[in-house]
């Protein structure tokens, strides 16, 4: 089995849509009527929830109406956010049932008409070239062992001038990591690479870095409240993200999370500029 075959199948739980209905309802929430709000937690599938989106948008040179990327747009979460701000996106993702699902929940919030998602590579997108206004990528390097590949893409369907912004995890030290992580049950499903190889990456692809900020701090906070709304509530939020990652969700969680506080892992932001 390739590496994109079984990334896509990490992140194929199944009967994810029933799933998040479900849990709606559990939450008193009536899947008809939903909300941002009411999918935030299940939306930010990334270290430092929304904040996080907030904090990249700032550097991303936004204006309503650009029509922007979404490089492995998951469930579509951020995809809505920015749909929500006046901006057009196109997400794409590997993942069939994410996409479906992405397409689903966008339709609930009446987002439909400003984010659209479709199935496929990063390695190989079924784009024109020159169609994007921007380009986002938020925890999905982690997967990719092309990193040059998918840059070279990217800046491929970009417009001169436009802003490419990454938030994903990076190695800061050199430890092992303990599996199963968020984004892979196994090394062999695992690229988590130093910020320099980004750097490196991005210039090979004709994309000039102008915004690099290691995220550690933000991260620690950002777990450390996590972990005491859990302990006060005494379970995981309804609609949180073991939607996303089944029964192994407190593993991944917990190792991913020891790496940040131990310092062997980082989430970045980098905004890169096509030339």
């Amino acid at each position: 089995m390739s590496v994109e075959r079984q990334v896509s199948a990490h992140y194929t739980p199944g009967m994810l849509e029933e799933k998040i209905f479900t849990a709606l309802r559990s939450a008193g929430k009536n899947p008809e009527q939903v909300s941002s709000e009411d999918l935030s937690l299940l939306d930010n599938f990334h270290i430092g929830g929304r904040h996080a989106i907030e904090d990249l948008s700032a550097f991303m040179h936004l204006q309503s109406g650009m029509h922007l990327l979404d490089v492995g747009c998951g469930v579509g979460g951020p995809a809505r956010y920015f749909a929500e701000r006046g901006c057009e996106v196109t997400g794409i993702d590997l993942s069939e049932e994410f996409v479906q699902v992405a397409r689903s929940l966008t339709r609930k919030l009446k987002l439909d008409a400003k984010a659209h998602f479709r199935q496929g590579s990063a390695l190989e997108m079924p784009f024109a070239s020159g169609t994007f206004d921007g380009a986002y990528m938020i925890h999905v390097g982690m997967n990719i062992q092309d990193k040059a590949g998918v840059f070279r893409e990217v800046a491929r369907v970009l417009k001169r001038g436009a802003r490419f912004a990454i938030f994903d995890i990076v190695r800061t030290g050199d430890a092992a990591l303990k599996f199963p992580l968020p984004w892979a049950a196994s090394s062999q499903t695992s690229f988590v690479v130093r910020v320099e190889d980004y750097r490196q990456s991005l210039e090979a692809a004709g994309l000039r870095t102008e915004h690099e900020r290691g995220r550690r701090p933000f991260a620690v906070e950002f777990i450390e409240r996590r972990n005491a709304a859990i302990a006060s509530s005494g379970s995981a939020p309804v609609l949180g993200v073991q939607l996303l990652m089944g029964e192994q969700a407190p593993f991944m969680m917990k190792n991913v999370n020891e790496a940040i506080m131990k310092g062997n892992l980082e989430p970045v932001e980098l905004v890169a500029v096509a030339d």
